[in-house]
């Protein structure tokens, strides 16, 4: 189970906006939770979430224990607010929807090899119906290249509560669950080639549609 005070230790910004998901999840989509005990406890990690909603990097982010990076469009830096927020918590930019640019890249590398824990979504861009997509090759190069534990979670319910041509649905519940790590022997086969980083990301997707709705709920 997550620590009840976790934000204290992240940086303010981040750990203010920790907090407040937190409690948006327990008052308006309170769902249920499991596998938080498959979470390494310590050095650096990679989340690999489904993606069918907004709610999607909240969601599966507020639950984790120690501060974490996401990625979003480079395009949503503009003048205001929202540039300065994206910053302040700590995201990194990349070029387009599933995109791997050589600075993101490296930024993610750098992050984990810190010790830090990044949260990716192999899809690469939200469902348009809910349902699980073929992954984009951006995920099996990191997890190839960063040599790094790969924790699948897979979302249940986003789409209801605020899918992507839909409106926000106040008390749909939303449901995550954490699988088992996969390590490097797991999902990394050199001998797989050209098709090496397409058949990671192949594996980890595998591993994160297995995965079944919750029945504990996380308070």
């Amino acid at each position: 189970m997550s620590r009840p005070h976790a934000q204290l230790e992240m940086d303010p910004v981040y750990g203010f906006f920790y907090g407040l998901c937190r409690l948006a999840h327990q008052m308006f989509f309170r769902g249920n939770v499991a596998g938080l005990e498959h979470l390494p406890a310590s050095g650096g990690y990679i989340v690999a979430a489904n993606h069918a909603s907004h709610l999607d990097p909240p969601m599966v982010g507020q639950h984790l224990p120690r501060q974490v990076s996401f990625f979003a469009r480079k395009t949503l830096w503009k003048p205001g607010i929202a540039a300065w927020w994206l910053t302040a918590v700590g995201t990194i930019p990349v070029d387009r929807d599933g995109g791997t640019s050589l600075d993101a890249v490296k930024r993610v590398l750098a992050a984990l090899a810190r010790g830090k824990v990044v949260i990716v979504f192999p899809e690469g861009t939200r469902s348009t119906d809910g349902l699980l997509q073929p992954p984009k090759p951006g995920v099996g190069l990191l997890a190839c290249r960063a040599r790094v534990p790969v924790v699948p979670a897979r979302v249940f319910g986003s789409f209801e509560a605020f899918g992507r041509d839909g409106g926000l649905h106040l008390g749909s519940p939303v449901d995550i669950t954490y699988g088992p790590p996969l390590y490097p022997g797991d999902f990394d086969h050199p001998e797989d080639g050209k098709e090496r980083y397409a058949r990671t990301a192949a594996r980890i997707m595998e591993a994160i549609t297995r995965l079944r709705p919750p029945s504990i709920t996380v308070i």
